[in-house]
């Protein structure tokens, strides 16, 4: 179906048609659906950048004390692509979870067992105390991560783009993309300060066990402020006249399976990117150059808070070009970014400040309109599932293996490796959205 075909309200939130209950309910608010949408994607990227970290600090040498430094890293980088492995399947058992008891049970259920995944994290013992067994936990804890991330979808960003007005689409898209850096600087924050106040011996022994304690808490809250939204009367009237309901993982591939495929790769460059600049620069660095854990974490800090500025630049730029215009444009310069990384990542100190600080600010100006830049094309009834499904999709082909990938390359093969996955994203993107245009002039 073509883009032209979908075709949404784009009036204000108080349409004439909306809220039947508006007498006895409180009336939908976009400020209100902005920080719900807010919040929880801010848990649920700090409960995943936590593990991210902890990837490179503290698993290596608590479960893999057998295996080399750059092994034991490796290692722990297979584990954490399991989550978006498995994401797609906890989306799919999610939607079946709301169609038969509701979004709030749904929701519910997956930001449990997220929190309960990453606080049994917190527990974990060390190879040396229970041997596999160990391993084995943490592989279980992170599948349970992914699938309660495929879980969280809630349909609020869907909701805030498609009711905003047309002219402001851009800028309503970005917002559920600041929970990225915010997350970030949370998580990156905490190690840095465990890490640079405690001895190595006690950041390994029960320091990095905090973080994971903390990300319980902030799911809790997140639980609720989401819960107070989607439960409510009036939004899910305006959940429904929007047509935002689940339906079935294998109808939607059926019906409109070219329109998922089509939403993941166009945003590839943007994902493609995203852990190479917040997970993938620490691993490195940490083992090939002379900085310190905490002068790079504050470094990559400073680079989240130039993402978040340049999100939000997104979105205006995105409102007076168009936003696959906006994604093509990005595309091309993380290409021609990717073409000078090798460079930068062995030029020393400030090469690898200039990486992280520039890689960060293309992240913010693509990742700020990478959610559903081409789900308009998705019929109404399928987009809820539709937009869902193509997140999880890019997630896994574009950012799971990042880190693996790039390291394990790099380290055998040289920088250049990093390179050619980032030009491997950017083509893609491009690709996706020449078909997609294609698409949608044949079929006008």
């Amino acid at each position: 179906m073509s883009g032209s075909a979908a075709t949404y309200p784009s009036g204000d939130f108080h349409h004439e048609e909306s809220l039947s209950h508006a007498d006895t309910h409180e009336e939908a608010s976009p400020g209100d659906i902005a920080v719900g949408v807010i919040i929880g994607r801010s848990s649920e990227y700090f409960d995943f950048f936590v593990f991210g970290l902890a990837c490179v600090l503290v698993f290596p040498s608590y479960l893999f004390p057998f295996l080399s430094r750059l092994d034991g890293t490796l290692m722990s980088f297979a584990i954490f692509a399991l989550a978006f492995v498995v994401r797609p399947i906890g989306t799919a058992i999610s939607m079946a979870v709301q169609r038969r008891w509701g979004r709030g049970t749904k929701l519910t259920i997956a930001l449990f067992l997220l929190g309960a995944s990453t606080a049994g994290m917190a527990f974990l013992p060390s190879y040396n105390n229970a041997g596999q067994a160990a391993i084995i936990a943490l592989v279980v804890l992170r599948l349970g991560q992914g699938l309660a991330l495929g879980g969280t979808w809630d349909g609020l960003p869907s909701l805030l783009a498609m009711s905003a007005p047309k002219e402001r689409r851009g800028w309503y898209a970005m917002i559920g993309q600041l929970g990225a850096p915010v997350g970030f600087v949370l998580a990156a924050s905490l190690f840095a300060f465990l890490y640079s106040n405690l001895s190595v011996q006690e950041f390994l022994d029960w320091g990095w066990r905090f973080p994971f304690f903390v990300a319980f808490a902030i799911n809790v809250v997140a639980l609720f402020a989401r819960l107070r939204l989607i439960v409510g009367q009036s939004y899910t009237d305006l959940l429904q006249q929007r047509e935002l309901a689940p339906v079935g993982a294998f109808e939607l591939m059926r019906n409109e399976g070219r329109n998922v495929l089509l939403g993941a790769f166009a945003a590839l460059a943007s994902f493609a990117l995203f852990h190479m600049v917040t997970v993938f620069p620490l691993s490195w660095m940490s083992m090939y150059s002379e900085q310190s854990i905490v002068h790079v974490l504050g470094v990559q800090i400073a680079g989240a808070f130039c993402a978040a500025l340049a999100i939000v630049v997104s979105g205006s730029l995105a409102d007076r070009v168009g936003r696959r215009n906006t994604l093509g444009v990005m595309a091309c310069l993380i290409g021609l970014f990717s073409l000078v990384t090798p460079w930068l990542l062995s030029s020393g100190t400030t090469g690898n400040n200039i990486f992280i600080i520039v890689g960060f600010i293309l992240l913010g100006l693509s990742y700020g309109q990478a959610s559903g830049t081409v789900t308009a094309n998705f019929s109404p009834r399928f987009r809820y599932t539709g937009a869902a499904l193509s997140a999880d999709l890019a997630w896994l082909v574009g950012a799971a293996f990042a880190p693996l990938v790039a390291l394990g390359l790099s380290a055998k093969f040289g920088l250049v490796a990093v390179c050619v996955y980032l030009l491997s994203g950017a083509v893609c993107t491009l690709l996706a959205l020449r078909i997609n245009r294609w698409i949608e002039r044949r079929e006008a």
